[in-house]
């Protein structure tokens, strides 16, 4: 079907849009794809974490009591087996609590609060300030602007990450723009992955601020959905070649590997940047959990143990992905209405729709028991100016009711869209 129809063609697609529509409405559907949370057959993967480190076997194996305070950069075991994923040598990755929101968080506190390294003053005393946010993105990204008053200035991705062009312009003329968020492998929500060029122009370009600083979320490093393990080039590797090791600050979680919400948070970066993080972490704590941290360093083994039990994840994953994108290509695809990002791993595919219409989409999936991720939520203060992105999550959900949620959703989809068609016309 092209996107060039008839009255009367378009006339009958309405109709049997509303008949689809008004048949789910009376189903009294109670379905949900709104966060990318890990489903309990995925956390079940790891309940030997449960058991583990085990009665009387509380000792790291350099014979730190985990018990007990101290260790502010976490157990050796642990950091030698993600130093390798993360890309960060081992002395320079720091394992902490549950979370890398929290430290993405806190290093905004940081650098609002104390001098970065390479800056003139702390953040907070050179207002205004500015945050590159490539779109579409990830809302708690956003969130933490929001939250400490920094403007964001939207970038566009690309199939290889934001578009460098705007972003080495942008960077390179002003001054207040201290940095840019990046989710290098699998992003949120598109599923792009840096390509090597985009990350060596990161690495080299120069930039007005002195203490520009890059958030490298790499949330979905391991997060594979097909048999390529998509790798990307060395952020901080190619920094410090370049001179500018310090601009780098590197994120990551066990969130979606182990238990999300009893997992381990790491930062890496230069070791300048390290001092200035431990010297604050210091006020803050006197060391992190590190009998959890034990438990998944004897749970997981090593580098390959990890990749071994992510297999087992996209096991599970894989086939809510492949019907998610089946079900979209036999309803939506040749109508004109809609495409999709096809993600080779992460935890998202994005779904755009007309102009004009995401809010619309999202509204009527609602009133017949639907719940979606709120139009705009990819966007700066929840406002998508071609209010056309909706973000899908099919890992929660079991197969049967993401299958229905996916169906209900291309309905909602014909239904808005051949209306806004019919309008046109």
């Amino acid at each position: 079907m092209t996107t060039d129809m008839g009255a009367q063609e378009l006339t009958a697609l309405l109709d049997q849009a509303r008949q689809d529509y008004a048949e789910l409405a009376g189903r009294g559907l109670k379905l949900d794809i709104t966060r990318g949370k890990p489903a309990a057959d995925q956390l079940d993967l790891a309940d030997e974490l449960l058991t583990l480190p085990g009665a009387k076997t509380f000792k790291a194996a350099d014979g730190t009591d985990t018990r007990n305070y101290g260790g502010l950069n976490g157990l050796l075991e642990l950091r030698q087996i993600f130093a390798g994923v993360l890309q960060v040598p081992v002395g320079q990755l720091i394992a902490a609590g549950n979370s890398s929101l929290e430290l993405m968080h806190d290093a905004f506190v940081h650098a609002l609060l104390s001098k970065v390294p390479g800056a003139e003053s702390r953040w907070v005393d050179q207002e205004p300030i500015k945050f590159l946010a490539p779109v579409p993105g990830y809302d708690r990204h956003f969130s933490i602007c929001q939250r400490f008053g920094i403007e964001m200035i939207p970038v566009p991705m690309t199939d290889d990450g934001p578009d460098m062009d705007v972003v080495t312009r942008l960077v390179a003329e002003d001054a207040s723009i201290k940095g840019i968020w990046c989710i290098p492998k699998y992003s949120n929500p598109t599923g792009t992955v840096y390509s090597d060029d985009t990350v060596r122009q990161l690495a080299e370009m120069p930039t007005a601020a002195p203490d520009f600083r890059i958030f490298w979320d790499n949330a979905y490093v391991v997060h594979h959905l097909t048999d390529e393990r998509v790798e990307i080039a060395d952020l901080l590797a190619l920094a410090t070649a370049a001179g500018n090791a310090d601009r780098v600050l590197i994120f990551g979680s066990t969130s979606k590997i182990t238990f999300a919400g009893a997992g381990v948070g790491f930062f890496g970066a230069s070791e300048a940047n390290l001092k200035w993080w431990l010297a604050n972490l210091s006020k803050r704590s006197i060391g992190p959990d590190k009998i959890n941290q034990l438990r998944h360093a004897t749970f997981l083994g090593s580098e390959e143990g990890v990749l071994a039990h992510m297999a087992r994840h996209r096991e599970l994953i894989g086939p809510k992905f492949e019907a998610t994108l089946r079900i979209l290509e036999e309803q939506l695809g040749g109508t004109g209405l809609a495409s999709w990002t096809k993600p080779k791993g992460g935890y998202f595919i994005t779904l755009t729709v007309p102009e004009g219409c995401a809010t619309d989409v999202v509204a009527r999936a609602g009133e017949i028991g639907v719940v979606l991720t709120p139009a705009g939520a990819t966007h700066p203060l929840g406002q998508d100016p071609q209010d056309a992105v909706i973000r899908i999550a099919p890992t929660f959900p079991t197969q049967e009711d993401l299958e229905a949620a996916v169906l209900a959703l291309t309905t909602c989809v014909k239904l808005v869209g051949y209306e806004q068609k019919a309008k046109q016309q």
